[in-house]
């Protein structure tokens, strides 16, 4: 389990958002507030959110980068590349991390098992708060009329005063 970030996807209508929170931990300690662990890829049309070692993440956010060019801006197939990719090459199958991918179709959870993930509901959080953000956005969702953007908001607030590793310093990609 990754002990270092909440980040949650969620999709309401015609609308995504990717959230999180800014805390960076080393052990017990906290040593950044304010990361971002949120991009926006392909001239803004996918949203990427990464939990797990920052130096893993980046090297696979630029992976995917690069299979989105290689399979011009399709996420499926990119994200089902990149899985492969990470699953069966020796230097990058050990890599620690955790990333959701969304355009303004599909949501998708990939992680170095070679998971490529689709949640029924296009809501899924990853990192050390991610399943008490799930939860707290699942509830919001079927029984709030609140956008994807403010779900993940205050469900990463919620999460926030639940989990430790996860902080208030939220922010959030959207596409409409």
């Amino acid at each position: 389990m990754t002990h270092s970030t909440t980040v949650l996807a969620v999709r309401r209508g015609s609308e995504v958002a990717i959230g999180a929170d800014g805390q960076v931990t080393i052990g017990e300690t906290v040593v950044k507030h304010d990361a971002c662990k949120i991009r926006k890829l392909d001239s803004g049309k996918v949203l990427v959110g990464f939990a797990g070692s920052a130096a893993d993440s980046f090297a696979l956010l630029e992976r995917f980068e690069g299979k989105l060019k290689e399979f011009k801006g399709n996420v499926p197939q990119a994200a089902v590349a990149l899985a492969k990719e990470w699953r069966m090459d020796k230097v990058l199958r050990p890599l620690q991390s955790l990333l959701l991918v969304a355009d303004r179709k599909d949501t998708f959870l990939l992680s170095g098992t070679g998971d490529v993930i689709e949640p029924t509901d296009g809501l899924v959080g990853i990192g050390s708060g991610g399943q008490y953000a799930a939860a707290a956005a699942r509830a919001l969702l079927e029984h709030t009329t609140l956008s994807a953007e403010e779900i993940v908001r205050e469900a990463l607030r919620i999460t926030s005063r639940i989990c430790i590793y996860t902080n208030a310093e939220i922010k959030v990609e959207v596409l409409k």
